[in-house]
């Protein structure tokens, strides 16, 4: 089943006339940003083919990204850098990825659809979470293309390709694991992520925080 308008239209009918899709892209790299897209739409019909950005070839995603920015009434999109992951840990810095996305809407929406099952925003934004909601609700969907393609874009531009940005977007992949194994992390990665407790080189560059202050990572091998 494509998504559809089922959500967004519940919530206007409880009184909330503008309603926010958000999703989040990045969480779980070693390196580079945490991106979050909010998307607002008046209900009309969205672009042929809009689902879940992971369900796309990354051309189809490409394509759809100026049908989707024609289509929308309005995209926010934010980032918080690696620098702000080691820093504040994982939920912070998506709570302040999507504030400045939500900020760059051309309106307040009444309330945010959030893909998921936790609530990273949290006030003064009401919240409505729901699991697969990339899926399952269009805006979501939309911003969960938009995200996953400026995202990947960034990454790419960064270069380094012995890692394999271009390809791996900074997620873990047999040739970044290689290059981690070999040179080490680049400036653009996270360096409180757990990643680096397999690479003995490395491991002294290893950033402790507090343990509560975020999400625990996968390791290099496993």
């Amino acid at each position: 089943m494509p998504p559809s308008y089922a959500l967004e239209r519940l919530l206007n009918a409880g009184g909330s006339k503008l309603v926010a899709g958000v999703d989040e892209v990045g969480r779980g790299a070693w390196a580079g940003p945490v991106a979050v897209c909010a998307v607002v739409t008046d209900l009309s019909e969205p672009p042929a083919g809009l689902t879940d950005s992971k369900m796309l070839s990354p051309a189809r995603r490409d394509a759809m990204v100026p049908e989707i920015t024609a289509w929308a009434a309005g995209i926010g999109y934010g980032e918080a850098t690696h620098e702000e992951i080691d820093a504040l840990g994982m939920t912070e810095a998506l709570r302040r990825a999507a504030t400045r996305a939500l900020a760059e809407l051309p309106v307040r929406p009444d309330v945010v659809i959030l893909d998921g099952k936790h609530d990273y925003l949290g006030p003064p934004w009401p919240v409505r979470c729901e699991i697969k909601g990339d899926l399952s609700c269009v805006s979501v969907a939309a911003a969960s293309v938009i995200a996953k393609v400026r995202r990947d874009a960034y990454m790419a531009s960064l270069g380094f390709e012995e890692y394999g940005f271009a390809d791996n977007a900074g997620y873990p992949s047999p040739v970044h694991q290689e290059a981690l194994a070999s040179l080490g992390p680049t400036e653009h990665h996270r360096l409180s992520w757990s990643y680096l407790d397999d690479l003995p080189r490395w491991r002294h560059l290893k950033r402790h925080r507090n343990p509560l202050a975020g999400e625990g990572q996968l390791g290099l091998f496993g």
